[in-house]
Order: structure tokens, then C-alpha cells, then sequence
């Protein structure tokens, strides 16, 4: 699995003009399945970006998590994180997770994230959708499964 994830002071996910998903202070996580992604990178995951520490604290250092700032998590699906572009100019995206596994797999991720304590604001798989965010920072990370310990 693969995320983007924005530390926001504010952000949102609309269908069809209207608001589906909006959360202040926190996470906008965008979201990525593999075709060889399990549960078990589903929930490393989900603890490596809620456990994460990038919110400032009182001295102005990245030292405070989500629950210290009483943060709120959107996650969006985002297909494309697993777009190839090393050929051409239009982007391949046979590395992207079909519906049958990517849609379970999703939705488990938002059942760990409320199992951690953060149940998630969120968009609709495959749904056209428009996400606004306002940026703290900024601060962006990128995490593959398959780099975390």
C-alpha cells in the first residue's frame, strides 16, 4: 500500500458538489492499493501514519501526534499512486490493485483507522472526486508499505 499524507489545518472531499468527507486539524491521507498488498499492510500502515509525530509543540519541533493535537483523519482512495510513467506520457496503472482486492483492502484501512482511535471522514471508492486542503507547513509524506521495519 502506498499513502500521501498531509498534515492539514483543514480539508475536504466532495461528489458531485456536495461535501462527503471535511475535517479540521489532522491527516489528508491519499491512498493507494497494490495487487499484492494483505491486511497486514493495511494495519502497519494505518499505525505508522497515526503514530506519526509532526505536529509542532511549544518549541516549534515536529513532536506531537495526532492525539496531542486532537486531529481528525480524511482518506481519500487514490489509485493513481500507482501510476508508472517511465515510458511515454501517459500514465500506466497495471500496478494499481483492481476493485475486487482494492475495495476491501480500503476499507479495512478505514476500519484500523478507527480501531486506533481516529474513525475517518472519507470519500467513495471509484467516485469522481474533488478534494480541497489547506496545507500546515506544508508538511507531505510519502510511505510504501514496503519500506516500513
Amino acid at each position: 500500500m502506498r499513502a500521501v499524507v498531509t498534515r492539514v489545518s483543514e480539508a475536504s472531499v466532495s461528489i458531485d458538489g456536495a461535501v462527503v468527507g471535511r475535517i479540521g486539524r489532522g491527516f489528508l491521507i491519499l491512498l493507494g492499493v497494490g495487487p499484492e498488498d494483505t491486511k497486514r499492510e493495511a494495519t502497519k500502515l494505518a499505525e505508522k501514519i497515526l503514530g506519526l509525530r509532526v505536529f509542532t509543540d511549544e518549541n516549534d519541533k515536529m513532536n506531537l501526534g495526532l492525539e496531542a493535537v486532537q486531529g481528525q483523519v480524511l482518506v481519500v482512495s487514490q489509485f493513481t499512486l500507482y501510476g508508472n510513467v517511465r515510458k511515454g506520457r501517459r500514465p500506466s496503472f497495471v500496478g494499481a490493485a483492481g476493485p475486487e482486492l482494492a475495495v476491501p483492502l480500503y476499507e479495512f484501512f478505514l476500519s484500523e483507522c478507527e480501531r486506533l482511535g481516529y474513525p475517518p471522514q472519507h470519500g467513495e471508492f471509484g467516485a469522481d472526486m474533488q478534494v480541497a486542503s489547506v496545507n500546515d507547513g506544508p508538511v507531505t509524506l510519502w510511505i510504501d508499505s514496503d519500506e516500513l521495519a
